[in-house]
């Protein structure tokens, strides 16, 4: 491989790349610009309040709100009007609840909902389908379906589908292709789409047993997927893995969270699963933030406790596995949490006092943490840049593939509230650009210019995105990089886009690519093959963002559809 000479400049610039990596939680009061990230406002209004956001192939943006409160700020187009006597607020309604954003150029185009979307739950399906199911009122048994490959498409909707109320259930997308829909309010059982007939509900008593009689605190529970095909399920304080093919009993109860803080809505912490690793794939759960139990009590009482600045970390899989703790910098309630694509967690959003709920939560926390997995124990946060805009209770935030988080929503009235209130209801969209954006990495950071499968130099096999790949074959990867570390990293990973809604992000997932030695093969030209996951149960089938990361520069995020190969969709 040829040898590059170090410019002074990018001497310095390893210099900073090597604090970040060795010091990821230098706590600053306002973080320096140059390694705290950036905001920019994408959209000064979006004419609703992103409570719900779901990332598309093609680089779209799917948000919607509910339809009970009243008019948004966007008319339906053509004089169209929703009717719907079962809505006091409004009967008759002219307005959009649900937008389509299309991120290269920032166009918006008004969708249309039939059925009441308030706390409801999705998935993005293997065929590039947005799902979405429950909701409240004439929605909570309804499932809706968006077709997001399909020009000028709109909602479809499908009334009383749901065996059971859905209102604040979790979904999540499962090795076969099918989707989990679990819980919601008073509801301890799950079903499935499409539908089971010879099983329309499960009892799961867990819900049930995790339910405080005052403020509940399991509702959205956290829902990941394990290598092993299992599930670990989080609610209030309590985690079990569940094996879906024992009708609801579960395999494990794991201990319990030892701060004993309520993580679920509405005390609400947010839960991710921190990145899979070739070989093993072992997972780990974080989960941070949340309300100290009573707090919601307390705050309808006017008094708004001081929010958890606890952080909880479990290898599930293991034989006996225990909790290690953790305290963020600062207390944080509602905080979204987002994977990005160096491994690292975005923990964006949320209030450092109250809960979640309407006019419950004060004192936002404006500044993200940026939290290093791989980091020393009690040195893997820091402070980001602070967002001029509060965003509390129904605010939601996706990662795209720019590498950008969106962050949107933040609506703690019951109706949209513009004047003479604390916390306005905000339909701004913004972007927070991470450190790895910063402009002084452009000479590290990737271009992807091809994707192939199969062994071999990318000839004639190059394919356009989104690549088709079968799990375990070989991916090959082009990419130009205008000063290629010598021994640099370069890792290869996909990312599952997720709905995010309530400070949990469903179906959000990364999973490391098993690779080999990257070759220079022309001036600034490298190539590598990796393998795609191995099966289903590491990455369930669909739609990907893959990203090159090059010393801790990602690329731009390009769009790889993963699948079994005797299976078409």
């Amino acid at each position: 491989m040829a040898t590059t000479t170090i410019s002074p400049s990018l001497l310095l610039l390893l210099l900073v790349l090597l604090v970040l990596s060795t010091f990821p939680a230098i706590i600053f009061t306002e973080a320096p610009p140059e390694i705290g990230g950036e905001w920019r406002l994408l959209k000064s209004s979006m004419g609703i309040s992103a409570m719900h956001m779901q990332l598309l192939p093609g680089d779209k943006l799917l948000a919607f709100d509910r339809t009970d409160f009243g008019p948004s700020n966007l008319s339906l187009p053509g004089g169209h009007c929703r009717l719907d006597p079962s809505d006091l607020a409004l009967t008759t309604d002219c307005t959009s609840h649900s937008v389509l954003l299309d991120l290269p150029t920032l166009s918006l185009r008004p969708l249309t909902i039939l059925t009441d979307t308030w706390c409801s739950s999705g998935t993005l399906l293997p065929n590039a389908s947005f799902f979405q199911s429950g909701g409240f009122n004439d929605g909570d048994h309804t499932i809706r379906l968006f077709a997001s490959t399909t020009p000028f498409s709109d909602w479809t909707e499908t009334s009383g589908y749901l065996s059971a109320r859905r209102w604040y259930a979790t979904n999540q997308l499962l090795p076969d292709g099918r989707v989990l829909i679990l819980g919601g309010r008073r509801q301890f059982n799950y079903e499935f789409f499409p539908k089971d007939h010879s099983r329309p509900l499960t009892a799961f008593s867990f819900l049930e047993e995790t339910r405080d009689g005052d403020a509940e605190n399991n509702l959205y529970p956290f829902v990941h997927l394990l290598p092993d095909g299992t599930l670990f399920i989080f609610a209030n304080t309590r985690a079990v893995i569940l094996d879906l093919s024992v009708n609801g009993y579960p395999l494990r109860h794991l201990p319990a969270i030892p701060d004993a803080v309520p993580r679920n809505y509405p005390s609400s912490g947010s839960s991710v699963l921190l990145p899979l690793r070739p070989p093993a794939h072992s997972p780990e759960i974080l989960i941070c933030g949340g309300a100290q139990r009573g707090a919601f009590q307390a705050a309808l009482n006017g008094s708004f406790w001081p929010a958890a600045r606890t952080c909880g970390r479990i290898f599930p899989l293991e034989q006996d596995p225990t909790w290690a703790m953790e305290d963020m910098p600062g207390a944080r309630v509602m905080g979204d949490m987002v994977l990005l694509p160096t491994g690292d967690v975005l923990v964006v959003n949320g209030a450092a006092a109250g809960t979640a709920g309407w006019e419950l939560a004060r004192e936002p926390v404006t500044a993200p943490l940026l939290y290093n997995p791989s980091g020393p124990a009690g040195n893997r946060f820091g402070f980001m840049n602070r967002s001029p805009i509060p965003r509390l209770y129904h605010s939601s935030a996706v990662l795209d593939t720019y590498g950008r988080v969106l962050v949107g929503g933040s609506n703690p009235h019951v109706c949209y509230n513009f004047t003479n209130v604390t916390f306005p209801t905000e339909l701004s969209l913004e972007a927070f650009y991470p450190p790895y954006l910063n402009p002084l990495l452009d000479s590290l950071r990737p271009s992807v210019v091809a994707v192939w499968i199969g062994d071999g130099g990318g000839g004639s096999d190059k394919v356009v995105t989104p690549a088709v790949v079968g799990y375990g074959e070989t991916v090959g990867v082009r990419f130009l990089v205008r000063e290629r570390i010598a021994g640099g990293g370069v890792e290869v990973v996909v990312v599952a886009p997720a709905f995010a809604t309530h400070s949990f992000a469903m179906n959000q997932r990364m999973v490391v690519l098993d690779g080999g030695r990257t070759e220079q093969v022309a001036p600034h030209v490298y190539e590598l093959e990796v393998r795609a996951p191995p099966s289903p149960k590491v990455a369930p089938p669909g739609y990907y963002m893959m990203f090159v990361v090059h010393a801790g520069a990602p690329s731009r995020g390009v769009w790889v559809k993963i699948q079994r190969r005797d299976v078409v969709t």
